[in-house]
Formats: structure tokens, C-alpha cells, sequence
């Protein structure tokens, strides 16, 4: 799993009266995840982040779920978001920017991502039904508003297509997954440098 002597690894636990958090990340990983979060379809998602986003991904929750999943899916992107924030540093070297389109059978979507220093968040999913199984698929919004917040990411989500709320949401993570691959990685010939005019991000 993460290994904490990687330069680009982080570990954050984050507490509150509502859930408790630890996340544990290696954004130069080989795509291993470890996931005990309570909420098996978020966990599947997240294993899909880090297989195509080659990250490795430790993850443990406890939430009051027994209320619903709201807490802990908005508290896990909180989390990551912030391990992401410190992983990063002070980001010289990277490319900055990812995309990626994905398809899933009937499905396709795409995202972009800015690792710009700024929060923003496009998200444009409109699922064919509410839940997957029990997950009320609105708590994607949550967790990725919680993420963007936390990361200081600009994420433009669009699912183009889809009449399978599963493959919708799996596109969408698995393309999630590849943009932030790309967006994390190191271009040699940046060297040193931190990929913006203003000399910081």
C-alpha cells in the first residue's frame, strides 16, 4: 500500500463528531487499493480511481451511516481531497492538466481537470434513476464538491450518454481516474518549474 516514504504520498485522518477518516495516498502507484468505507458501491468507484489513475489508495471510514451515506461520501472527498492537496506539494513539475473519455457499453463520459489552485466544479450527470442499488447517486455531487474544495481542482464532468445509471457512474470515475493520471504526472522538461505564468498554483 502508500508508501510513506514516497515524495508524493500523503496521509490525512480527519475526525469529527460526524465520521472519522483516514486516507493514505501514492500518487505513484501501481493502481493497489484498500477500502473499508461501509459503502460498497463508493468503494467500488474508488477502486475504479485507483486502477486507471494508478494511484495507490488506502482508505478507512466510519461514518453514521445508520442515519444515511451523506457524512461519510462527503467526508471521504473532503479527506482525499486533502491528501491529493499534500501529495501534490507545491506542484513543480506537473503536467497540471488531465482529460479523458470513457466508455462503458452504452455509456460515455468525459472529464477535465485543472490542478489550478483554484476550486470549481462543472458536473452534469443526469442519472436515469436515483439510487444503485441502495447509494442515492446525488451524493456523487457531494463527494466530488468535497474533493475540488479541499484539492483546489477545477473539474469539468460530463456524462454524454447512458440508460444504465451503473455505467454512467463508472465512466465517470474511471474517466475521473485517467484525467487525474495524466494531470498528476511529471514532464521532465518542466523540471523545476511550477506550470503557470504566475510562477505558483
Amino acid at each position: 500500500m502508500p508508501s510513506s516514504s514516497s515524495p508524493r504520498s500523503a496521509l490525512i485522518e480527519r475526525k469529527t463528531l460526524e465520521t472519522q477518516i483516514r486516507v493514505c495516498l501514492d500518487l505513484d502507484g501501481s493502481g493497489r487499493s484498500a477500502l473499508q468505507i461501509g459503502v460498497p458501491f463508493l468503494e467500488h468507484m474508488l477502486d475504479q480511481v485507483a486502477r486507471h489513475g494508478l494511484l495507490d489508495l488506502e482508505i478507512e471510514a466510519q461514518g453514521d451511516l445508520q442515519i444515511d451515506a451523506h457524512h461519510t461520501v462527503e467526508d471521504i472527498g473532503i479527506t482525499l481531497g486533502q491528501a491529493l492537496a499534500q501529495a501534490l506539494g507545491d506542484k513543480r513539475g506537473i503536467a497540471r492538466y488531465g482529460h479523458a473519455y470513457v466508455p462503458l457499453d452504452e455509456a460515455l463520459s468525459r472529464v477535465v481537470i485543472d490542478l489550478s489552485g483554484r476550486p470549481g466544479l462543472v458536473y452534469n450527470i443526469n442519472f436515469v434513476r436515483d439510487q444503485i442499488g441502495t447509494f442515492e447517486v446525488d451524493l456523487f455531487r457531494e463527494f466530488f464538491q468535497g474533493l475540488v474544495n479541499h484539492v483546489g481542482m477545477t473539474l469539468h464532468i460530463d456524462n454524454l450518454r447512458g440508460v444504465n445509471a451503473h455505467h454512467q457512474a463508472e465512466t465517470v470515475f474511471k474517466a475521473f481516474g485517467r484525467a487525474l493520471r495524466m494531470a498528476v504526472a511529471v514532464d521532465p522538461r518542466l523540471a523545476d518549474q511550477v506550470p503557470s505564468t504566475k510562477g505558483s498554483l
